[in-house]
């Protein structure tokens, strides 16, 4: 009997539909109080549909915000009677939200990079260590949706050497393909992320091999890291 299809689960692990947002106002350098809120709502139902093809399974929280984009898009359509209405900006019910959810997350940011008792304060982390062994400059830890990004475009460079594949029902399981990695990771305790794409494989594996990415973090198995200066994507075994 065929194995059942694999999804990955994202809620808890990877970040939520508010670090889409971000993302996609970082990405499309927009101003949080001026967001061209049509094209904001069209990338964010992109990148659903696009984790939905892949069999990434999407939280509700995730239907939710689209929900609410599609509601605030729609106001925003609306013609605007009188000075009352004027006043009422639709994307505040965003804005709003996103504002707290931004100073929550620097403040978060600023309490991980303080000294932890046992890492700074006396004795080094040895992940910590050799997450910067090898890489010249500063690093930061990548996120689902910067890894979507990068995966995307390894998908069109295999697109464009190869033309558009099918995904095929034999093709090797996620789980068989953790496998593998966990045998690679035993060896090298570290790989960039595009060493783990081939270029002689059909999509539906290199599908597989990003699920399985996904997956091993999930499992924290691994950690992942990109280098500011060089934009180099790395895994890390744990």
């Amino acid at each position: 009997m065929k194995e059942d299809v694999y999804k990955v689960q994202i809620e808890n692990i990877f970040e939520g539909p508010m670090d889409l947002l971000v993302h996609l106002i970082k990405k499309h350098e927009m101003d949080i109080y001026d967001i061209p809120i049509a094209l904001i709502t069209e990338q964010y139902l992109k990148y659903l549909e696009w984790m939905k093809s892949i069999n990434i399974d999407i939280a509700g929280d995730f239907i939710l915000m689209a929900s609410t984009l599609t509601k605030i898009k729609s106001k925003m359509l609306l013609p605007v009677h009188g000075e009352e209405d004027e006043d009422e900006d639709p994307r505040l019910e965003i804005v709003k939200p996103l504002e707290e959810y931004l100073r929550i997350r620097s403040a978060a940011d600023k309490l991980a990079s303080r000294n932890l008792l046992g890492e700074d304060t006396f004795v080094r982390n040895p992940h910590q260590e050799n997450f910067s062994a090898d890489q010249d400059g500063e690093i930061i830890k990548v996120g689902l949706f910067e890894l979507i990004d990068a995966f995307q475009k390894i998908l069109e460079r295999i697109s464009a050497q190869r033309g558009v594949d099918i995904l095929t029902a034999d093709t090797i399981s996620v789980r068989d393909r953790i496998a593998q990695l966990i045998d690679t990771f035993e060896t090298k305790k570290s790989v960039t992320f595009n060493e783990l794409f081939s270029s002689n494989v059909d999509k539906s594996e290199v599908v597989v091999t990003f699920l399985a990415i996904l997956e091993m973090v999930r499992l924290s198995l691994i950690t992942i890291v990109q280098n500011i200066q060089t934009g180099t994507i790395r895994l890390f075994y744990l």
